[in-house]
This record gives structure tokens, sequence and C-alpha cells, in this order.
């Protein structure tokens, strides 16, 4: 009689596991790769896209307010600090540019590795710029970190330029 009960919850089980397969094979249809590779740089860029258009006022032209936060508002939270930012307007102007061509580059899947690495240096400092926002931050760490590891998937110009390398 012990093997009669067993039967059946093994045959109570079997079709639990065969829907849940399915259920897995159809999740994995949708979150291919490729796609997750892709949404993940965009997811990336967008932030930090919209904090470079705010500080420019033209073409290669900082506007006082971004001039302004990193002399005046901006603060480096190390120990023994807060200590103001080293040369504010180079760093202001060096911060607006990264958060432009990064995320092209990001979007575009060009040099990806490397946006990447650059991102997750930027939220290193904005880390120590802004410490409670480490939750915000460590979700843009986890993100930069997981296109450097698995690189930029095959909707991005590296794997065309990996394809026509070969």
């Amino acid at each position: 009689m012990a093997n009669d009960g067993r039967r059946g919850i093994t045959g109570r089980i079997r079709p639990l596991a065969a829907l849940i397969e399915r259920a897995t094979a159809i999740v994995q249809t949708i979150a291919r790769p490729s796609l997750v590779q892709l949404v993940t740089r965009v997811a990336l860029a967008v932030p930090f896209w919209k904090s470079g258009l705010l500080k420019w006022a033209g073409f290669l032209q900082l506007n006082d307010t971004a001039i302004y936060l990193f002399s005046d508002e901006f603060q480096l939270h190390l120990p023994g600090g807060p200590y103001p930012f080293p040369a504010p307007a180079v760093m202001a102007f060096l911060s607006g540019s990264a958060e432009i061509v990064l995320p092209v580059l990001l979007v575009l899947g060009l040099a990806t590795r490397f946006a990447a690495t650059g991102l997750l240096l930027m939220t290193a400092i904005v880390q120590l710029t802004v410490p409670d926002g480490w939750p915000l931050h460590l979700t843009w760490a986890a993100m930069a970190l997981g296109i450097m590891a698995w690189g930029p998937g095959r909707l991005s110009v590296d794997h065309m330029l990996g394809r026509l390398g070969r």
C-alpha cells in the first residue's frame, strides 16, 4: 500500500511539473537574452542621459546650474568629510560630457562594455555625492555590471562589428 500512495503523489506531481516546464518555456521565449541585454542598456542609459541634458546650455557650453552644483552643492562624502569637488567646472564638464556620450554608446551597443564601465564609475561618484541614494545607485551598478559581464547582446553595433571581423 505504501507504493500506491507514492504513485499517487508522483501521478499528481508530473502534470504540475509539465505545467511549470511549459510556463518556463513561454517566459524564456519572451525574455530572450538579446532583448534583455538591449532593455538593460536602455534602462541604464536613460537616467544618465536625462541628467546630462540638464547640464548643457548649448554645444560644449555648460549651463550655470551645472557649475553651481559642482561648486556649491555637491560634496564628496568620504571619511573625514564631506569635501568639495576639486576643479568644479572641470568636473561639471566631464560629468556632463560622459552623461551624454556614454548613454549614446550604450544604446547603440558600441564600445558597450567600456561605456558601462564608465557609468559604473560615475555611479560610484554619484553614490559618494548622494549617499542616501544607494537603492537606486545599487540598481544602476547591477545593470552596469551585468552589461560589463555579458556584453551588449546581438542587438548591438559591437555584435555586428564582431560578425564582420570574422
